[in-house]
């Protein structure tokens, strides 16, 4: 299996992973806020048999270097294809994104419509107002900046157990991991951006939310929506929301799971996800 590396984009690194034959159809996986490419660890063995897999460290997120200017969606999106491109891959993507991950595919969607083959949202971002306090606290005038200058042991131990419904799987490993991307110098100052950017202290902002339905509705792909129905981050309540959004999606709700599925279910999660992809790329072959 592949490790982690760096490559250049626009002068910065980005953190990648690349596992599987580089003649498979390619998948990418983007994480959510905050997050890093090792939230899909459980399931880089069992895409890559039939996939070339492609996972980023999103540009401020992680271990990659903050992107250049201001920070929005479409940087996101920008940053994740810009690593895309620099590792040769051209073909339309399949994407699967988890939480902020959704929001940045459905961005990549908008921009990009000829870069996507097809979408598989997880626990995603983009379909409610609704999201843990945890975060709208950083879009809060005061309490924001505040909160933003140092990550404690404790708030990202809070924050890990917040993604799944088994708190158990907050390991000593993922809490040292969030501690040593907090340590990073540039990530308080994008997590507080990005939620200036998509929150209030009251939710998720609506306008860009009906933007990206917008440009669903126009650009259709293959779509598959999987939901955790104890989600503590985004309510599993957005996924009627989802249903009325992508009509044509696939949707599935998982009892007893939290906000990242590809961890807390793996085998029943790449049991879903396996044969949406294979739909997928027959669909776009033919």
């Amino acid at each position: 299996m592949s490790r982690p590396a760096f490559v250049g984009v626009d002068g910065r690194r980005v953190r990648v992973r690349v596992d599987g034959d580089a003649d498979k159809p390619p998948v990418l996986l983007v994480h959510g806020i905050g997050r890093s490419l090792e939230d899909w660890d459980p399931q880089y063995e069992r895409l890559s048999a039939d996939y070339r897999v492609i996972a980023v460290d999103v540009p401020g997120f992680g271990f990659s270097d903050r992107p250049e200017g201001p920070i929005t969606l479409s940087a996101f999106a920008n940053g994740v294809l810009g690593a895309v491109d620099v590792l040769g891959e051209q073909r339309p993507l399949h994407i699967v994104g988890n939480s902020l991950g959704g929001a940045i595919a459905m961005q990549v969607l908008a921009q990009r419509p000829e870069r996507v083959a097809s979408l598989a949202l997880i626990n995603s971002a983009g379909f409610g107002r609704e999201v843990t306090i945890l975060l709208r606290i950083l879009a809060m005038p005061v309490l924001g900046p505040l909160a933003s200058r140092r990550t404690t042991r404790a708030t990202a131990t809070m924050l890990e157990r917040s993604c799944y419904a088994d708190t158990a799987l907050a390991s000593r490993e993922r809490i040292d991991r969030a501690m040593a991307i907090a340590a990073k110098p540039h990530h308080g100052q994008v997590m507080l951006a990005a939620a200036v950017e998509l929150a209030t202290a009251r939710g998720v902002k609506a306008g860009w939310r009906r933007q990206l339905a917008a440009f669903a509705a126009l650009h259709p792909r293959p779509a598959m929506v999987i939901w955790g129905d104890q989600d503590k981050v985004l309510p599993a309540h957005h996924l009627e929301q989802a249903r009325r959004v992508l009509p044509h999606a696939e949707t599935h709700l998982l009892p007893g799971i939290g906000h990242m599925p590809q961890i807390e279910c793996p085998d029943e999660f790449a049991a879903l996800v396996l044969p949406f992809l294979d739909r997928a790329s027959r669909a776009a072959v033919g």
